[in-house]
C-alpha cells in the first residue's frame, strides 16, 4: 500500500491536529509517516508557553497530543530549526508534502511614538517570559512601579493584566516559570488598566474568562456600569450570541460590590493610544477618548493587539498570516493554524481547520510516494525525539510534584536537553 512521508513544521496545537487529521484519513490503501519538526526542545507550542498558567484545564489538551505522538506513525524532531538546520526547499524536495504549523509569534506594533521605550513590551515577549520559554528567560521586565497599562481587548490582554494583578500566592500551585513568580513576588504593581480602542460590544474577550474574574481572591475587578450600558444600547436588540454573553458577563462585574483589596484590575473602553511617554523609560501613556485627551501615569506598558508570522521562515506574509489559498502555499507546501488564518479562535479551532487542509493535501498527493529517507541523515542538531521529550516531561512533572505544582519547568535549552540526556 502507498505510504507517504509528510513533514509538519511546528509541534504546537495546529501541528498535532494536522497529524491527527492525517491519521484519521488513513485506510487500507493510504498510509502516512509523519515527521513533526519543532524548533524548541519541547513540543506543545502555546499549550506550554502561551496558555496562562492559572488555566490548567486548557492545558489538558496535551493528552490528545501525546496520543497522536505515540500512535506509531509520528516521529518528533525537537530542537531542529527549519531555515537553520534544514531548509524548507529541502523538505519539499524530500517529502511528499510539507505542512507549516509555526503559528504567529511576532507581536504587532502599536505604531505610536514611544513604543521603543524601555519597559514597553509586547505580549509576544511577556507571555512566553512568565511561561518559561527559553527565548525570553532573560526579558526581566521592570515591575518596580505602582501602575501598569495593558493595551488590547482579547484574552491575551486579559491574561497579561490578570497575571500582573493577582497575588503571587495564587501562582504558586501553577506551572508559571519560577523566575516569573519570584519577579511577581517583588512587584510593586497594584493597579493594572486594560485599555481597549473600541467599546465593550467590540471586545474580543470570551465570556468564560470574564466570568472567572470576580473569583479572584485578592484583586478588585472594575468595569464602569455606564460603559457596559452604553455598549448594550449600541449592540441593539439582537446582538450576536458571543457579544451578548460578553456584555452580560461584564455587566455582572460592573454590578459586583467593590472590595477593599489593594490590587485592582480596571477595564477602560474607547481609549485609543496616541503615545507612550518617558525619558528613556515608560512614564505614561496618552489616549484619545470621547471626552478628549487623557494620560495615565505608569511604569510598564504591554501591547496585546495581535500577532503575525515570523518572517525568518522565508515565506510570503500577508498581514497576520502566510499567503495561502485555503491552506495551499504552493505545490507540496501547506499551512495550518494561526499561520494560515491569522491569530483567531481558541485552541480547538485549529482542529477543524487542520482537518480541512489535510483533506486538500490528500487530494493533491501524487499517485506514488517519493523514495523513503531518514531526516536524521540530513541533520547535525541534538535531536529531541519522543522518548527524549518524555524523559524531559517526566523530570519536570517529578520536580513539581513535591511543590504541589503540575510541573517545575526547566527554562534554558541546555537544562532541557540535559534532562533528556541529549
Amino acid at each position: 500500500m502507498p505510504r507517504y512521508s509528510i513533514a509538519i513544521v511546528g509541534a504546537g496545537p495546529a501541528g498535532y491536529f494536522a497529524a491527527q487529521a492525517l491519521q484519521n484519513l488513513q485506510n487500507d490503501e493510504l498510509q502516512f509517516s509523519i515527521d513533526l519538526i519543532e524548533r524548541l526542545p519541547t513540543p506543545w507550542g502555546l499549550v506550554r508557553s502561551g496558555v496562562a498558567p492559572d488555566h490548567p484545564k486548557i492545558k489538558s489538551v496535551s493528552k490528545v497530543f501525546e496520543k497522536v505522538a505515540t500512535a506509531g506513525n509520528v516521529s518528533l524532531f525537537g530542537n531542529v530549526e527549519v531555515g537553520k538546520d534544514v531548509s524548507i526547499d529541502t523538505l519539499t524536495e524530500k517529502y511528499d508534502a510539507v505542512v507549516i504549523a509555526t503559528g504567529t509569534s511576532i507581536g504587532k506594533k502599536l505604531g505610536i511614538p514611544g513604543e521603543e521605550l524601555k519597559n514597553s513590551l509586547s505580549s509576544a515577549e511577556f507571555v512566553p517570559w512568565y511561561n518559561g520559554h527559553p527565548d525570553f528567560a532573560d526579558l526581566n521586565p521592570d515591575l518596580d512601579c505602582d501602575t501598569a497599562v495593558v493595551i488590547g481587548a482579547g484574552n491575551v490582554a486579559m491574561d497579561c493584566a490578570r497575571l500582573l494583578a493577582v497575588d503571587p500566592s495564587e501562582l504558586e500551585p501553577t506551572d508559571a516559570a519560577a523566575h516569573a513568580i519570584e519577579a511577581f513576588k517583588k512587584s510593586k504593581i497594584r493597579h493594572v488598566y486594560i485599555c481597549a480602542r473600541r467599546g465593550a460590544e467590540n471586545a474580543a474577550f470570551t465570556s468564560p474568562e470574564l466570568r472567572e474574574l470576580p473569583d479572584l481572591e485578592h484583586t478588585n475587578v472594575v468595569i464602569s456600569k455606564s460603559d457596559i450600558e452604553g455598549a448594550i444600547s449600541r449592540a441593539g436588540e439582537s446582538p450576536e450570541k458571543h457579544v451578548k454573553s460578553n456584555l452580560d458577563a461584564m455587566l455582572a462585574i460592573a454590578n459586583n460590590p467593590s472590595k477593599s483589596h489593594e490590587r485592582t484590575m480596571e477595564f477602560l473602553f474607547e481609549h485609543v493610544p496616541q503615545s507612550i511617554n518617558g525619558d528613556g523609560k515608560v512614564q505614561s501613556v496618552t489616549f484619545k477618548t470621547l471626552s478628549g485627551e487623557k494620560s495615565i501615569n505608569c511604569g510598564l506598558v504591554i501591547s496585546a493587539i495581535g500577532y503575525q508570522p515570523n518572517p525568518s521562515e522565508g515565506l510570503p506574509i500577508d498581514g497576520a498570516k502566510l499567503v495561502n489559498q485555503d491552506g495551499l502555499i504552493r505545490e507540496n507546501l501547506y499551512v495550518v493554524g494561526w499561520a494560515k488564518r491569522g491569530p483567531s479562535g481558541v485552541i480547538g479551532t485549529n482542529k477543524s481547520d487542520a482537518a480541512d487542509v489535510m483533506k486538500l493535501l490528500v487530494q493533491n498527493l501524487a499517485n506514488s510516494p517519493r523514495p523513503k529517507f531518514d531526516l536524521k541523515d540530513l541533520l547535525h542538531a541534538r535531536i529531541v525525539s519522543q522518548p527524549i521529550w518524555e524523559k524531559i516531561n517526566n523530570a519536570e512533572v517529578s520536580a513539581g510534584d513535591p511543590l504541589g505544582k503540575p510541573r517545575l519547568k526547566a527554562v534554558s535549552r541546555e537544562e532541557l536537553l540535559g534532562l533528556g540526556g541529549v
